[in-house]
């Protein structure tokens, strides 16, 4: 399968992994930037405003399996309490690429992308004063993957990663909260659908409340990690593992976010930290990330060598961060009696992990799944600790790619060839 892009208007490509540049205007005119929703220089288009004079480009996916087309859009404009931003970069995670290959139903077309860092360019009209003051326009600024409303019952109880619009509306429409997109196709004015805040794109429009402010300290492109891969890692360590020092952990799967959980592991004072992989180079890279073991899943029976590694009790912690009913199986074996097996692994729809009923019962053993962090209160943390060093962004990316690249980037993802995270550059 191939996932380079390609220009959806050309009629032949002989090389998928080649792209043609667009003759965009994709700065966004002074103009767009002085009139506002209701200015003389804006035109409805479906009760959305679009800026006549600004475009840009997107990545875009439209059937499981094709490759990624990038094409021209109308530079989307914020609503109330909403922010568009000049994006800098982009992670590359498993999440888009489940929903490329057909693996996880999401509206078509969309515009990937879901882990961004950038620049503050337009607030919304009507935002509230307090997000502007905190989000000056200039400003540098990354962003959530989880987008939360600030108000549904979830939100009102700090539960940010558990938000009824994030789900209602994004995750089941490809829309922001009031069901609407803010994409619309340059062309032929079609709207387009947003994973997230669709940030594979030179602009986006994000909610307000998933943004954090980015220190001048920390660079763009290795930053934008902090909106997905360190921020689930975050989420499944603090709230769902609630991880203590002198904790045992396995963490099975070492990605993007399988990777960062050893980092965040490590700050929170775990002991023994095993890694658990089928790929050496990744095990190889985890020893710098904060494992004090390592375990190859495909020469030896994982679960008997943890159990080994622990003197024979399990750890306190699994994490499964694959997305497979094997894995899934392995993670709830690996923990101790009264232990967490916490799942952040996405899988194809419809997947079924097994577990020993009677163990479970027995033994005490909490399963859990964690899907993300909570946006207001826990990426400030997140910058904080790549901010302090703590969390080392520049061991955690390992492949870095143009923007006319991204379907590249994708194809090394679904190929293995992508050892930590990789980050999509549109500076």
């Amino acid at each position: 399968m191939a996932f380079a892009p390609i220009l959806r208007r050309a009629s032949a490509v002989k090389n998928l992994f080649s792209l043609t540049r667009l003759a965009v205007g994709s700065a966004l005119s002074t103009r767009s930037l002085q009139t506002g929703a209701s200015g003389d220089d804006s035109q409805s288009m479906g009760g959305y405003h679009v800026s006549p004079g600004g475009f840009m480009r997107g990545a875009v996916y439209r059937e499981p399996n094709k490759p990624l087309t990038i094409e021209e859009f109308h530079i989307p404009r914020p609503k109330s309490n909403e922010i568009l931003i000049k994006t800098k970069a982009c992670g590359v995670c498993h999440s888009d690429l489940h929903v490329m290959k057909g693996e996880i139903p999401f509206a078509s077309p969309c515009v990937i992308g879901h882990e961004i860092t950038g620049e503050v360019v337009e607030h919304g009209p009507l935002t509230d004063h307090k997000i502007i003051n905190r989000f000056p326009i200039g400003s540098r600024v990354v962003g959530a993957f989880i987008m939360p409303c600030g108000t549904c019952s979830y939100c009102a109880k700090g539960h940010d990663d558990l938000c009824e619009d994030f789900f209602a509306y994004n995750r089941a429409k490809g829309t922001l909260y009031d069901g609407e997109t803010r994409l619309f196709l340059r062309h032929d004015d079609s709207p387009v659908y947003m994973y997230s805040m669709g940030g594979m794109a030179e602009y986006c429009v994000t909610p307000a409340h998933g943004l954090a402010p980015l220190p001048e300290s920390l660079p763009y492109s290795e930053s934008a990690i902090l909106g997905c891969a360190v921020f689930t890692a975050y989420g499944a360590m603090a709230h769902a593992a609630e991880i203590r020092p002198g904790d045992s952990i396995a963490v099975i799967g070492i990605g993007g976010v399988g990777s960062s959980c050893l980092q965040i592991a490590r700050a929170f004072g775990a002991s023994d930290i095993i890694a658990v992989d089928v790929q050496d180079d990744k095990l190889q890279k985890a020893k710098t990330l904060g494992a004090t073991h390592i375990v190859n899943a495909a020469k030896e029976d994982a679960v008997e060598r943890i159990r080994e590694i622990t003197g024979g009790m399990g750890v306190d912690v699994a994490v499964e961060a694959l997305g497979k009913p094997q894995t899934f199986m392995q993670c709830t074996l690996s923990v101790k009696d009264g232990g967490k097996a916490v799942m952040i692994g996405l899988s194809q729809a419809g997947s079924v992990g097994e577990i020993d009923i009677n163990r479970l019962v027995r033994r005490k053993v909490w399963v859990i799944g964690s899907y993300g962090g909570r946006a207001r209160q826990d990426l400030p943390k997140v910058v904080k600790l790549a901010e302090s060093g703590i969390f080392n962004l520049t061991n955690a990316v390992s492949s870095k790619y143009k923007f006319e690249d991204a379907g590249k980037a994708f194809q090394d993802l679904n190929e293995g060839k992508i050892v930590s995270r990789g980050v999509v550059e549109i500076l």
